[in-house]
């Protein structure tokens, strides 16, 4: 936010300092004195330097009787990254939409065939994915036509890391109760951990020598170099993260946001 200011600050000094300059040096005549008639200044004879104290203080004086710009400018700013956000956004979610929502690896909640996807990125010990679990839940039951994939993106230390080779390893063993799987482990008290998952595997009947051993398969560590390079292309930093559509939505903002996002993408197809 400051370094914006700061932005739209520089902005606005350098427009007045360029009025500034047209003031000075910018009409083409001057009267002749005693006549009353004008003469053409030659382009050679014109000073345009500009005292850079007088020029301050002219933006100094502007500012502070018109702080309004300076909220101008931050608007402005932002609405244009935004929209060079989106662009972005676009350009990697149409270069890459089989990778986004139709990774063999990811999870999938709701109805498999759905209209609309929407993609959460996430991680077993993010405290507002354990409470946007229950957005998932009543979107995928209120909507018929709702496909929820789940993308695993553990980033909060080796606990994350150790329960999501768990949970990758349980879906390519028993995809069908994955979501089971998902809402025990993310739902559960206290921290995921490799043995807590586990834990919730065997409950579900997971062999555990299997499982451990599929934790193994080198096809998970690069599913998850995958992911991290995805969210990095798409600046996702944090969980929850969703994409829905065309767009990308950054935090657990709801059940109602996530709706309008879902009615939007329908509106698009």
């Amino acid at each position: 936010m400051t370094k914006a200011l700061l932005l739209g600050t520089t902005g606005v000094a350098v427009a007045l300092a360029m009025l500034a300059v047209g003031f000075v040096a910018g009409s083409p005549e001057r009267a002749n004195a005693g006549t009353g008639t004008a003469q053409p200044i030659q382009a050679a004879a014109v000073d345009t330097k500009i005292d850079r104290t007088e020029v301050e203080g002219i933006i100094r004086d502007y500012l502070l009787k018109n702080p309004e710009v300076l909220l101008e400018v931050q608007d402005a700013l932002e609405a244009k990254q935004k929209e060079e956000q989106r662009i972005a956004h676009l350009g990697v979610i149409q270069s890459a939409k089989d990778q986004i929502f139709n990774s063999s690896f990811d999870g999938v909640v709701g109805n498999p065939n759905g209209k609309v996807t929407i993609v959460e990125f996430y991680d077993y010990n993010c405290g507002f994915c354990k409470r946007a679990i229950d957005d998932m839940q009543a979107l995928t039951k209120s909507d018929p036509d709702l496909r929820f994939v789940l993308k695993e993106f553990p980033i909060l230390g080796p606990d994350s890391q150790k329960a999501s080779f768990v949970s990758m390893a349980f879906h390519l063993m028993m995809p069908e109760k994955y979501a089971e799987f998902h809402s025990a482990l993310l739902g559960g008290q206290g921290r995921a951990t490799e043995a807590a998952a586990i834990k919730v595997a065997i409950s579900l009947g997971a062999d555990e020598a299997t499982l451990r051993q599929k934790m193994k398969d080198p096809s998970i560590p690069e599913a998850f170099a995958k992911t991290y390079d995805l969210a990095n292309k798409l600046a996702i930093t944090g969980t929850p993260s969703y994409v829905v559509g065309n767009e990308v939505v950054f935090g657990a903002l709801g059940q109602e946001v996530l709706a309008e996002k879902i009615q939007e993408a329908k509106a698009a197809l």
